[in-house]
C-alpha cells in the first residue's frame, strides 16, 4: 500500500515538473518571437511610416542608409545599376555625399559617370545623384539614369549642326553664283554656265528640304492610321520607275525576281519611299553598265511570317567601320560621290525609321569592291499561309546564309536572269 502511494506521489511530482518546464518553454518561445529581427528593424522599425511605399513607386533608383552606412532599403533599380553590393553602397562619391549630408543635414546633388557592369564596353553610365536627410538617423539617396537623355540630346545637337551645315552650303553657293551672274552680265556664255550651276544647287537644296520633311513625317506619323495591305510587286514597280532615268543614264539594268503576290501591312507612301531610297542608293553607288537586283521572299519567324525585300548592287561596297553608322542622319560613306549624285545623307535614316515604325528592320551586308545588299524585313499582311509558295529565289543565289541575294558580279551569269520589270 505504501509502495503504491509512493509511486503515485512520484508520478504526480514528475507531471508537475513536466508542466512547469512546458510552460517555461512556451513563454520563452513567445519572448523570442516578440523580439524584432534585423530585417524588421530595417524595414519596419527604422523606416518612417509610409516611406517604404513611396520608395517602391519612384522611377528613380532609391537607397536608404543608416548611421553606419548600411543599406536599410534599396530598390531593384539600384541593384540593377550596381549601386548596392553586399549590403553596402558601392559608389564612393555617393557614399561620401551621404556622410556629408548626415553630418550637416544639407541636400546635395551631383552628376556622375559610372562604368557599366559586365558589358565590357568603354562607354559610361551617366547618372544624377541627390542625397537628402530622412529623419534624424537615415539618409535617402535618389539616382536618376541620364544616359538615354544625354544620347538623345547629343543626337539632337548633332542633327541641328548638320542641318545648319547642309543648308548653308547650297544657300552660300547660290549667293556666290548670283553675284557671279551679275558680274558677268555682258558675257552670255558665263551667265548660262553660272545659271546651270545655280539650278543644280537649287535642286540640291530642294531635295534636302524635302527629305527633312519626309524624315520628320515618318518620325511623327503613325503608319497604323492609314495602313493597308500593300502588294510588294507594286512597291517594287514604283521604286524602279523612280530610278529609271538615273539607271538609264548609267546603263544600269534593274532586275526584279523572287516570290510573286507578296503582301505587307502598312502605309503605302512610307513603304514606297523607303524601298525607293534603297533602289536609288544602289543605282547611285553602282558603276556604269552593271546590274541592280530586287528580290522578295517570305520567311518564317516566331511571331508570324515576314516579307524580305532585298536590294543588291555591284557598287563600291561599305567598309566595316562605316557599316554601323550608315543609318545615321547625314552620314555619308563617300561625301564626294554624295555631292556628285545630290545625296543628302538622309535616305537610309528614313528607311530605318519606316522599318521600325512598321514593326520590321533593315539590315546590310557589304564588302568593299563587291557591292552591298540591303534587306528590308516587314510583317506579312493577312493570315499566315500553311506552306510557302515555291520560290525562284534559289536561282538567284539565295541559299547562301551569309549573303542572301546574288550580287550579279559575273557579266554573264550562269543562272537565268530574273524578269526585268517593264
Amino acid at each position: 500500500m505504501n509502495v503504491d502511494a509512493a509511486v503515485a506521489a512520484m508520478a504526480a511530482i514528475a507531471g508537475l515538473c513536466t508542466g512547469v518546464f512546458a510552460m517555461l518553454a512556451f513563454r520563452w518561445s513567445e519572448r523570442d518571437q516578440a523580439k524584432p529581427t534585423r530585417t524588421s528593424l530595417h524595414t519596419e522599425a527604422v523606416l518612417p511610416p509610409g516611406v517604404d511605399t513611396v520608395l517602391s513607386v519612384l522611377r528613380s533608383s532609391a537607397v536608404v542608409l543608416d548611421e553606419a552606412d548600411t543599406v536599410v532599403k534599396a530598390s531593384s533599380a539600384a541593384y540593377a545599376l550596381g549601386l548596392v553590393r553586399g549590403g553596402r553602397l558601392a559608389v564612393e562619391p555617393m557614399l561620401q555625399m551621404a556622410r556629408d549630408t548626415r553630418r550637416d543635414g544639407e541636400i546635395r546633388q551631383v552628376e556622375l559617370d559610372l562604368p557599366r557592369r559586365g558589358t565590357g564596353r568603354g562607354d559610361a553610365l551617366a547618372v544624377s545623384a541627390r542625397v537628402a536627410p530622412l529623419g534624424s538617423r537615415l539618409v535617402l539617396l535618389l539616382v536618376e539614369d541620364l544616359t538615354e537623355a544625354r544620347r538623345i540630346e547629343a543626337v539632337r545637337r548633332d542633327f541641328v549642326a548638320n542641318v545648319s551645315h547642309e543648308l548653308k552650303t547650297p544657300v552660300g553657293a547660290l549667293s556666290l553664283l548670283s553675284e557671279a551672274v551679275m558680274d558677268a552680265s555682258d558675257d552670255p556664255e558665263a551667265v548660262t554656265r553660272f545659271a546651270g550651276r545655280m539650278q543644280n544647287e537649287a535642286t540640291r537644296l530642294t531635295n534636302l528640304v524635302q527629305e527633312l520633311i519626309d524624315l520628320s513625317r515618318v518620325q511623327n506619323d503613325d503608319p497604323l492610321e492609314d495602313s493597308e495591305s500593300v502588294p510588294v510587286d507594286e512597291l517594287v514597280a514604283e521604286a524602279v520607275d523612280r530610278c529609271r532615268q538615273q539607271a538609264g543614264t548609267k546603263q544600269i539594268t534593274i532586275a526584279a525576281g523572287g516570290t510573286a503576290d507578296l503582301q505587307v501591312w502598312g502605309s503605302r507612301g512610307q513603304l514606297a519611299a523607303a524601298l525607293g531610297n534603297l533602289v536609288e542608293n544602289a543605282v547611285n553607288y553602282s558603276p556604269a553598265r552593271t546590274r541592280v537586283g530586287i528580290a522578295g521572299r517570305r520567311v518564317s519567324a516566331p511571331g508570324g511570317d515576314l516579307i524580305e525585300i532585298a536590294v543588291t548592287d555591284q557598287g563600291i561596297g561599305i567598309s566595316e567601320k562605316d557599316r554601323d553608322r550608315i543609318f545615321e542622319r547625314f552620314y555619308r560613306v563617300d561625301p564626294a560621290r554624295s555631292r556628285a549624285t545630290g545625296g543628302t545623307g538622309l535616305g537610309l535614316a528614313i528607311v530605318k525609321h519606316v522599318a521600325a515604325s512598321h514593326g520590321g528592320e533593315v539590315t546590310v551586308w557589304s564588302a568593299e569592291g563587291q557591292g552591298s545588299t540591303f534587306t528590308l524585313r516587314l510583317p506579312e499582311a493577312g493570315a499566315v499561309r500553311d506552306r510557302e509558295r515555291p520560290s525562284d529565289l534559289t536561282a538567284e543565289g539565295l541559299d547562301d546564309e551569309d549573303r542572301p541575294y546574288e550580287t550579279f558580279n559575273d557579266p554573264l551569269p550562269a543562272h537565268p536572269a530574273p524578269e526585268v520589270l517593264p
